[in-house]
């Protein structure tokens, strides 16, 4: 069983965008500038998926002026604003919104250990602000991303992005007016302070790249796949479900073999220096706890539904559908970086694709 899709891959029937008005929280970074130029694509022959406003809500006014000198877009609007700010997200919403894409986190692991207040104000009490704005302005759909670290945590950073998927889900047994989901990604190249650009960084200034450990794995995907997860969620979307891509997870040794390759030479090295506070050695993207809530869409996604009763029992046409041994192989135990393990060879194809050997 496969999705339907368009030509350039997205999900078909996306006409909902049409005419109307996106809010994009933390919106001035990498996930936003991204999600902007794919919403602003010209596609002549599918003018439905082009919205009428986009509002663009960060407190980073230096991103913002450079992404405006970027897009040059009359049909994009700048709001400087903190998701901590429940009166700056109450005038940020209550423009006519008919979709939220919730990007604005605090997500530097060691940033959250050390200044674990500042995390749970931003992830979970920015969170709570957003939700009960859309619920008040009755949004069409929001859309949570989050991330594989939310899943069994052991750090201040997924622990305050597992609270805030909960708060998402159960928002939907608030209103009937608005569908509240979830994405959940793992590591995606190139983004702002992400691990890429950062082993790049240490080659070309110091000729050594740090490793914390050989062994550790992760799962990855490039920034565009992000945004195409998204945009597939927003489409299939229901309320209370989260979405998750089958991502290909590596080595992070075969990474930085792969950038010293490129951008080495015979004495760049690689140190060990151990994990950092709050880092695990591989990650998970589904629990096993989730697991019997989790449904296989195709070979891009699983679902995961609600553990909690939302009152929105309709859900997909594949939920009904007889999968045949070939194509469908249930979970039976958690998902893990340890799981999708691909080679150096399909690794060098993804940083190719993402433009990060040039």
């Amino acid at each position: 069983m496969s999705i339907s899709k368009s030509k350039d891959g997205y999900p078909q029937h996306v006409e909902h965008f049409k005419g109307s008005t996106i809010l994009i929280t933390g919106g001035s970074g990498s996930w936003g500038n991204e999600l902007v130029r794919q919403l602003l694509l010209e596609r002549p022959e599918e003018d439905y998926f082009v919205p009428e406003r986009i509002i663009i809500f960060s407190r980073g006014e230096i991103s913002q002026v450079a992404m405006q000198r970027k897009f040059k877009d009359a049909r994009i609007e700048y709001v400087i604003g903190d998701v901590r700010d429940p009166v700056a997200v109450d005038d940020a919403m209550s423009r006519g919104i008919d979709y939220v894409f919730h990007l604005a986190a605090l997500k530097h692991v060691p940033i959250c250990e050390n200044f674990p207040e500042e995390a749970i104000k931003t992830n979970i009490v920015g969170t709570m602000n957003l939700v009960r704005s859309a619920i008040k302005y009755k949004v069409h759909k929001f859309i949570d991303v989050s991330t594989d670290k939310a899943v069994d945590p052991i750090n201040v950073y997924g622990m305050t992005k597992g609270v805030g998927e909960r708060l998402v889900i159960q928002a939907n047994c608030l209103t009937k007016n608005t569908e509240f989901l979830c994405i959940r990604g793992g590591n995606v190249l190139g983004t702002n302070g992400s691990l890429v650009p950062h082993l790049i960084q240490q080659i070309r200034t110091n000729n050594r790249i740090t490793l914390t450990s050989e062994s550790m794995t992760r799962f990855f995907l490039t920034l565009e796949k992000a945004i195409r997860l998204l945009f597939f969620a927003t489409e299939e979307g229901q309320g209370g479900e989260t979405y998750v891509m089958n991502m290909p997870s590596f080595y992070i040794r075969d990474l930085a073999e792969i950038l010293i390759e490129h951008y080495g030479n015979n004495s760049t090295r690689i140190d060990i220096i151990g994990k950092r506070e709050g880092e695990k050695l591989h990650e998970v993207l589904i629990s096993k706890h989730e697991v019997p809530y989790t449904r296989y869409v195709n070979g891009d996604y699983h679902v995961i539904y609600p553990q909690i009763n939302t009152g929105r029992s309709n859900f997909h046409f594949w939920d009904h559908m007889e999968f045949m041994s070939d194509v469908y192989v249930p979970l039976d135990r958690s998902f893990t970086s340890m799981d999708n393990l691909r080679d150096k060879a399909y690794l060098w194809k993804l940083l190719q694709d993402g433009r990060f050997l040039k």
